[in-house]
């Protein structure tokens, strides 16, 4: 299969039937997770959407990539950054790119311009960080002011409320 099929197939499949075409063509799975941090839309967000429904937590074949995906977060759209945020959620990542993460989160966070899905999953990669390195608590309090909650949604406000107070009651 060509590589212009497979980008094909990500603009023109529904998800089920990608995941179905990923499972039965497990050559493709390194060829979605490349497409996942370059800018070659739409391709490459739908291969990041694609891939963590696809992935296994703590993924070998992800692994090898989380520096290039860390790297490229910065430089792509919303669309792609969120869903890049929750293929490394379902990783453990390296202590030597934990930190350069936690900053590019906690940057997104505080961009009340951004999606809330994109800040909610950021959210959700920086309590990650945090119950690593509880002395990273007090960045919670800071992080958490009325003018970065008080524009969420109701929903996603109430899923950070619930992080914050599991976080704090550790």
């Amino acid at each position: 299969m060509g590589k212009n099929n497979f980008e094909e197939i990500l603009i023109s499949l529904n998800k089920a039937d990608m995941i179905s075409f990923i499972n039965n063509n497990p050559e493709c799975f390194e060829k979605a997770v490349k497409l996942s941090f370059v800018d070659k839309q739409p391709c490459s967000w739908r291969a990041a959407w694609l891939l963590w429904s696809c992935m296994e937590e703590n993924d070998k074949r992800v692994r090898k990539y989380l520096k290039e995906i860390i790297n490229a977060l910065p430089l792509v759209k919303d669309n792609q950054f969120r869903e890049l945020l929750i293929v490394l959620r379902k990783m453990e990542i390296d202590d030597k790119y934990e930190g350069k993460l936690f900053n590019i989160c906690v940057n997104a966070w505080e961009n009340i311009g951004k999606q809330p899905s994109v800040r909610h999953n950021a959210f959700r990669i920086i309590v990650k960080i945090i119950k690593k390195y509880p002395e990273l608590i007090n960045e919670i309090t800071f992080l958490t002011e009325p003018h970065y909650v008080d524009c969420l949604s109701a929903g996603v406000k109430n899923s950070v409320n619930k992080m914050i107070s599991e976080i704090r009651s550790k």
